[in-house]
């Protein structure tokens, strides 16, 4: 069994350091829609390879911009391919970390289940410890893994944690900090709801965990202010990090501020306005003050 160095520098950043987490991490199914946001259409490729080739392109073009750095930015959550991919000759994670200071994170979860219960559990992940152990020696700090609440349903909402809680160990015993992303569908009609099940299910879960073992939460931005400030405090939480899970940045930026110490990690509304049409020096700006406003909204 491997535990996380909490003396290492990964470590030691995300716990004292300003800033948020840049989600780079659509795959599969929502690749294509990343790529027609960034104005790339579906003719533009004819194989599952040449798509993922532009979508590298377009992460490669936001991480080595010059706004892109760890001063303001903690962490990106990164895509398998693109842990298999290079940036200016270099594994992707070592770029993030050796160029940019800026700690590598992998998504590892397959998808998402059909609804039951009002919520969608992770499917399975029969080569996970495969993937921890490669994703270790990629020099990855941590991962994430994502299920969806759609309805207050008890019972649905207690499997959706159980099971990231479940996974979790097996990520913290290949020595990676997990990132525990339960995500409530912002246009629940129950969300209130959802989020007062969720909350105490996960605090029955973190009160059980040892003080060696530390994970991430990552959770939709609720409609209470400092709705999850007892997790922000918990010892063995190393971050709340907010989704904007379909909000545009305005308002993901405007209801994060409303949360002490929870910080972004922003997908969508991070790369909100950048498109492969831009100059530079345009892609740089746009870049520059999305980085901005989110990291403003994360530190306030």
């Amino acid at each position: 069994m491997s535990v996380i160095s909490v003396t290492s520098e990964e470590f030691r950043k995300f716990q004292t350091t300003p800033g948020f987490v840049a989600a780079l991490d659509q795959s599969g199914g929502s690749t294509p829609k990343a790529l027609h946001l960034y104005g790339i259409e579906p003719d533009a490729w004819s194989s599952d390879e040449e798509m993922f080739e532009l979508v590298h392109q377009m992460r490669t073009r936001i991480i080595t911009s010059p706004s892109f750095n760890g001063n303001r930015i903690l962490a990106a959550i990164l895509f398998e391919n693109t842990m298999d991919r290079e940036i200016e000759g270099q594994p992707t994670a070592d770029y993030l970390w050796d160029v940019k200071k800026i700690v590598p994170i992998l998504k590892v979860d397959k998808g998402l289940a059909a609804e039951q219960q009002g919520v969608q559990l992770m499917k399975p992940m029969p080569q996970l410890d495969d993937l921890l152990t490669r994703a270790k020696e990629k020099n990855i700090f941590g991962t994430k893994m994502r299920s969806i609440i759609k309805l207050a349903d008890p019972i649905g909402i207690k499997q959706v944690v159980d099971q990231q809680f479940e996974v979790a160990e097996k990520i913290i015993a290949a020595g990676l900090v997990p990132i525990i992303e339960p995500e409530i569908d912002i246009h629940s009609p129950e969300k209130s709801e959802a989020e007062a099940l969720l909350k105490e299910c996960l605090a029955s879960h973190l009160g059980n965990l040892p003080d060696h073992k530390y994970v991430i939460l990552k959770l939709t931005l609720p409609e209470e202010a400092d709705f999850y400030r007892a997790f922000v405090e918990h010892p063995q939480v190393l971050k709340v990090v907010a989704l904007s899970g379909g909000y545009s940045r305005d308002e993901a930026n405007q209801r994060l501020s409303h949360n002490r110490g929870v910080i972004a990690s922003f997908s969508r509304a991070l790369t909100e306005g950048l498109t492969a049409q831009q100059s530079a020096e345009q892609f740089d700006q746009v870049l520059d003050q999305s980085i901005q406003s989110i990291y403003d909204a994360s530190v306030t």
